[in-house]
């Protein structure tokens, strides 16, 4: 099922594809905050850490290969919204290309270097073992990840953000079932091996749904072809995507690695935080996911008008979501704290409280972040989305090397609030800089075009 956003009411259309997005992306956190539930309460403080010691890293390599497949689902969106059934397809086949030599390179590089990186990043002696066991793992499942996030890139961009909600269910339920049977007998490396099964079987379904379901995208054997120039696009709209998570990525590896000088309760604390906000966070993502859809086929039918209403309307719904997660967070802050530790651990329980309390006073800015970026992208400004990523990057440094040696867990708490206002300083003036160019672009094409 295929979904036109370039007619009907922005607003209308931005709920409709957005909350299947939200529920889906809620379903992640869920089964990825089940991992760590589980992980804290039942292994302890020490291998909670040590699953937190690799969260930026990870996030750092994978979040690069999501990127990377949002990247390359943009084209795909152009094509889909300029009614062109033809290219379309191209776009889809070189998509699985170029897919499957990503998923072999990065995959090879990065478990040859999982070990050292963590031994950069200084992570404590007595945590180190069970980090690597876990982030070793989960590198191991990188082609998983990438197949997912790829099908799931393609079906979005068709306007149908439903069924990957629904592989995402299947994918969540199935991951919380396979923590129970091996984490126990496996420890952290079972928490690690649940979260990749889960994903590949999530993945393969997913394909299998891609490849009978949807009539537009049975190809010849030339549209199956592998085309450079269609490779070249994708990586043009991908690469400078992944790179954008990544980049920002390298700045949280920095204050992680500035947070484990602190000590395992710290990196417990922000680890069970993080966990948390991200799952607060899943309605800014969702935002982010919509307008890079809906920017893509907005663009590729020439509306330029009803891109900034559709930004105007997102926004809107990312402000009030902001003031609700801050009031959430005042009333069962520490309440939440409870998931991932004891009654008993009150130092931690209260620094919890107090990362999470410092970061969500400041979504607003973390609403933009997202609606911009992801807008900008859509257009086909993949560049600007570095940029930004750099502008986050060097906030985190900054607070890593030179604020959380000086000031502890409190510099730490409020590095991400930093680097958002930061990225906003650079992506909002740039929004306004795209618009201006496009609309002196199509005004030069109707020039071209009009009768003489």
């Amino acid at each position: 099922m295929t979904k036109d956003l370039t007619k009907g009411s922005p607003m209308k259309l931005i709920l409709g594809f957005g909350v299947p997005l939200l529920f889906g992306l809620l379903f992640q956190q869920f089964y990825n905050m089940v991992d760590t539930i589980i992980v804290g309460r039942m292994l302890g403080v020490d291998a909670l850490a040590a699953v937190g010691a690799t969260g930026s890293v990870n996030f750092m390599i994978l979040g690069f290969c999501i990127g990377l497949c949002n990247g390359f689902a943009i084209p795909i969106a152009q094509k889909f919204g300029a009614k062109d059934d033809h290219g379309l397809r191209k776009y889809v086949a070189g998509c699985a290309w170029v897919s499957v030599i990503f998923a072999i390179v990065i995959t090879l590089i990065v478990v040859f270097l999982c070990r050292n990186i963590l031994v950069w990043m200084r992570t404590p002696e007595n945590i180190m073992e069970d980090a690597y066991a876990y982030i070793f793992i989960i590198f191991m499942g990188i082609p998983a990840t990438i197949l997912y996030n790829m099908v799931s890139g393609i079906i979005r961009s068709l306007g149908d953000s439903i069924m990957p909600l629904v592989f995402l269910v299947i994918s969540s339920l199935s991951n919380i079932v396979l923590d129970i049977v091996l984490i126990f007998p496996f420890g952290v490396a079972g928490a690690a091996l649940a979260t990749v099964i889960a994903q590949g079987a999530s993945g393969i379904i997913s394909l299998i749904y891609l490849v009978k379901k949807y009539d537009i995208l049975r190809m010849s054997r030339e549209e199956r072809r592998f085309d450079p120039e269609c490779i070249r696009v994708l990586c043009k709209m991908g690469v400078p995507m992944g790179l954008q998570y990544s980049i920002t990525a390298i700045g949280s590896v920095i204050l992680q690695s500035a947070v484990n000088t602190l000590g395992s309760d710290a990196v417990a604390a922000v680890t069970a935080g993080t966990k948390i906000c991200m799952f607060l966070c899943c309605p800014f993502d969702a935002m982010g996911s919509t307008m890079a859809t809906y920017g893509g086929q907005n663009i590729g039918a020439g509306y330029l008008d009803r891109i900034d209403e559709g930004i105007k309307d997102c926004s809107k719904l990312g402000i009030v979501y902001s003031v609700i997660s801050l009031i959430f967070v005042l009333l069962l802050g520490k309440t939440l704290s409870l998931l991932f530790v004891s009654a008993d651990e009150v130092a931690i329980i209260d620094r919890i409280h107090y990362f999470l309390i410092a970061n969500v006073v400041f979504y607003i800015p973390l609403a933009f972040v997202n609606i911009v970026r992801f807008m900008i992208q859509g257009l086909g400004y993949s560049n600007f989305a570095i940029l930004a990523g750099v502008c986050e990057m060097a906030a985190r440094s900054i607070v890593g090397f030179v604020f959380v040696p000086i000031f502890g867990f409190a510099a730490a708490s409020f590095a991400s609030p930093v680097a958002w206002i930061c990225a906003d300083c650079f992506l909002i003036p740039a929004y306004f800089h795209v618009m201006k160019k496009l609309r002196g672009h199509f005004n030069e094409r109707k020039e071209m075009v009009s009768p003489a």
